[in-house]
């Protein structure tokens, strides 16, 4: 079996097709719009979770089986049906396109997997074991839930605020990606639940003259705009796992 590429797809606007009208098809669906992807979806029938969707339209909705032209103008698809020789149709028709195509029950058919993930806010844990055991990538997913909790999520929020606000300031021009990592007194403090402890630290790094990481004893005459209390950035709700 070859092995894959890991990539995070940007798919904000981006036209994705779902076939298939189940629970499993309805996860994927609300996967991909959380991702602020225009989701299209082909089935005979809904359930009463994607009704309320397509009602509401988030998505589009076409009551019937798959048919080929629904392809057009794609740029992922997901086949979601409980069919394998409708999943495996879906799957060829797009392939032959070159369009990126999952299929759930028969990752194989497609040519790209979908991981099973921690989600934190902006912060993404990826377990994949290339279709190999989806229930060791599972278990593994389970034990990063316990060790990253939702303040993960907050603290990315935080560090990607101060990184945004000092590089338009002149004097956070020199920012590096290495003056940009968390310490490790920093996670420690958020893995024992000390988020607003954790962004004073973090404050005391970045807030020394001229952008630059201080020695921890104080403040120096940084910049105000970094420190402080972000509004806005309390700690995120744990959301739901995905992937196998």
């Amino acid at each position: 079996m070859p092995e894959f590429y890991p990539a995070l797809l940007n798919l904000k606007g981006r036209p994705c097709l779902v076939v298939g009208g189940g629970k499993v098809a309805e996860r994927k669906t609300r996967s991909l719009l959380s991702c602020a992807a225009k989701v299209k979806l082909v089935s005979p029938r809904l359930t009463p979770g994607l009704q309320e969707l397509a009602a509401g339209g988030q998505i589009t909705y076409l009551q019937r089986e798959f048919q080929p032209s629904d392809l057009e103008g794609v740029f992922l698809v997901v086949a979601a049906t409980d069919s394998k020789e409708v999943n495996r149709r879906v799957a060829r028709e797009a392939l032959a396109r070159n369009l990126l195509v999952n299929v759930v029950n028969d990752p194989q058919s497609g040519n790209f997997y979908v991981p099973a993930t921690v989600r934190r806010g902006p912060l993404q844990i990826a377990v994949s074991t290339s279709g190999r055991s989806p229930l060791l990538a599972r278990k593994i997913r389970e034990r990063l839930e316990g060790e990253f909790g939702p303040a993960y999520g907050c603290l990315a929020e935080f560090l990607g605020e101060i990184r945004r606000r000092a590089r338009e300031e002149s004097a956070g021009a020199c920012l590096g990606e290495g003056q940009a990592s968390p310490g490790e007194e920093i996670l420690l403090l958020v893995k024992r639940g000390e988020l607003e402890l954790a962004k004073e630290r973090v404050c005391d790094a970045y807030c020394g003259r001229g952008g630059k990481p201080q020695d921890g004893t104080g403040r120096g005459e940084g910049k105000a705009f970094l420190c402080g209390r972000l509004p806005g950035r309390e700690p995120l709700p744990a959301e739901q796992p995905s992937g196998g």
